[in-house]
């Protein structure tokens, strides 16, 4: 196998990735319309090529096509000759389809649970104190032994420490207020399809790192056309997988090759109203993960998107073409040139605003982890379809999908929602039951004698002449006799 993973090439030679530094991180940035699709699409065929499972969303719908085998045109052998490209051959590759709504793909799920109170927080954007109560509603879930799986367990136990919070101990108790701002934000991200994202069977991440028994890594493609209308849910839930990677993978070290490529694309998204503290989150997160083996690509349209923090951790950059048109448009221009290692024999500033469509300024990390001069190259065609696949085609992958049996149909199991309502509904019955009891022993478990009876009859009779001296004596002769 090539020792490394072909980007493309120009008059001067072949330009490529060296497998051993794909866990470096790297950017694919460009104006829309100029490549950075086809780009991505070659690099998700090299590395399951390798054997090297990739994650990538499919944000326009049109990544699907890298399932099924490309069609010849007379554009594509030119540019082979061109790269000088040997053994092409058009193909299809092993694809899994994932949707977090379940129409075009294997449902993805997690739970509440594994979300945790920061990235919820995030989620439904809220405020400091607001969070806080967030915090209380976890702390509350790990003591009691509670399962918080999808939203219904998050609303019944926001509502129950609302009620009960102040019976329950220090710590527990929280305003009715925020509880009730919260449960206002659950509404909405019901209404953005939260509801099909928190539930059982919950994704193991085991199931995005597979490969074929021919030892070709599969690409796990998330059909985000959909998702990306609520962006706050779709950069949150990137965050969670980027997370979830991190927290579970072993150290590896510098492996040879990445155990795993994950694309986020439309990466502003991301870093779009940020909180400091989740920043701080996003690079250490990103700084550390390449010691788990994954490597982690952004793909927006100017590097200025990317937080310097961010940006100075992308060892491979690729960027398309800009437009500089505005003089915002023109500092983004500056801002890119300046990322690359300067190449003498080329003037990166006029070089960006002058690509054509298919072609990029490429600085790849080479031996000793040294970015290489920046360089124009025409990136290499993909051996698999630049377009859709069609609903047949999409159908027919997931009908051989072995994640379908396990997450097809979703799950219920008992969590805080039922148990809480039980207790609620026992205490309910016991309070019931308690009422009654004491009516019962108003009514018949205070019986009096008969003279018990007289005796009070006779004083409300009496009771008006008491005050009087003749009443005095008659109520006091009376009770005398009575008790001689």
């Amino acid at each position: 196998m090539n020792e490394q993973i072909l980007i493309g090439g120009n008059a001067e030679g072949q330009c490529g990735l060296l497998p051993r530094y794909a866990n470096r991180h790297g950017l694919i940035a460009g104006a829309t319309g100029t490549g950075k699709t086809v780009t991505l699409q070659c690099l998700a065929e090299s590395f399951s090529d390798r054997g090297v499972p990739v994650f990538m969303a499919d944000v326009k719908g049109d990544l699907s096509g890298i399932s099924q085998a490309g069609t010849p045109h007379p554009k594509v052998d030119e540019r082979n000759q061109y790269i000088g490209i040997t053994g092409y051959q058009q193909r299809g590759f092993p694809v899994a389809f994932w949707d977090v709504f379940g129409e075009a793909g294997t449902p993805v799920r997690t739970t509440v649970t594994e979300m945790g109170p920061a990235l919820l927080a995030r989620l439904l954007d809220l405020n400091d104190t607001q969070e806080g109560v967030m915090n209380v509603v976890f702390e509350f879930a790990d003591s009691e032994g509670l399962l918080l799986v999808d939203l219904a367990d998050l609303r019944t136990t926001l509502e129950y420490l609302a009620e009960h919070g102040s019976e329950l101990g220090a710590g527990f108790g929280v305003a009715k207020a925020s509880v009730n701002a919260i449960l206002r934000r659950l509404l909405v991200l019901e209404r953005e399809g939260g509801r099909a994202f928190f539930g059982e069977p919950s994704l193991e991440l085991k199931d995005f790192m597979q490969t074929t028994r021919d030892g070709r890594g599969v690409i796990n493609l998330l059909a985000a056309n959909t998702l990306i209308q609520s962006p706050r849910v779709y950069s949150t839930f990137l965050l969670w997988l980027l997370s979830e990677l991190f927290e579970t993978l072993p150290e590896l070290g510098d492996p040879e090759q990445p155990v795993l490529v994950f694309f986020f694309d439309e990466a502003h998204l991301l870093f779009r109203d940020v909180p400091r503290a989740l920043l701080e989150k996003i690079e250490q997160v990103v700084r550390l993960i390449r010691s788990k083996g994954v490597g982690v690509y952004f793909i927006s349209q100017s590097p200025s998107d990317i937080p310097d923090s961010v940006l100075g951790q992308l060892g491979n950059r690729i960027q398309h073409a800009l437009r500089a048109y505005t003089p915002r448009e023109q500092k983004a221009v500056r801002v890119a040139a300046q990322s690359f290692r300067e190449n003498p024999a080329l003037d990166t500033v006029t070089a960006i605003t002058e690509l054509g469509v298919g072609e990029a300024l490429v600085s790849l990390l080479q031996d000793k982890g040294i970015p290489a001069p920046v360089q124009r190259v025409l990136i290499r065609p993909p051996c698999s379809r630049m377009g859709p696949a069609s609903p047949q085609e999409r159908a027919a992958v997931l009908a051989h999908d072995p994640n379908q049996r396990r997450y097809a149909e979703p799950v219920d199991p008992r969590s805080a929602h039922e148990v809480l309502r039980e207790r609620v509904e026992a205490a309910s019955a016991q309070d019931a039951t308690q009422k009654s009891a004491k009516a019962k022993t108003r009514g018949t478990g205070g019986r009096q004698s008969t003279s018990e009876a007289f005796i009070k009859s006779m004083a409300r009779s009496l009771g008006s002449a008491a005050g009087s001296s003749l009443g005095r004596k008659l109520f006091r002769g009376l009770l005398g006799s009575l008790l001689k």
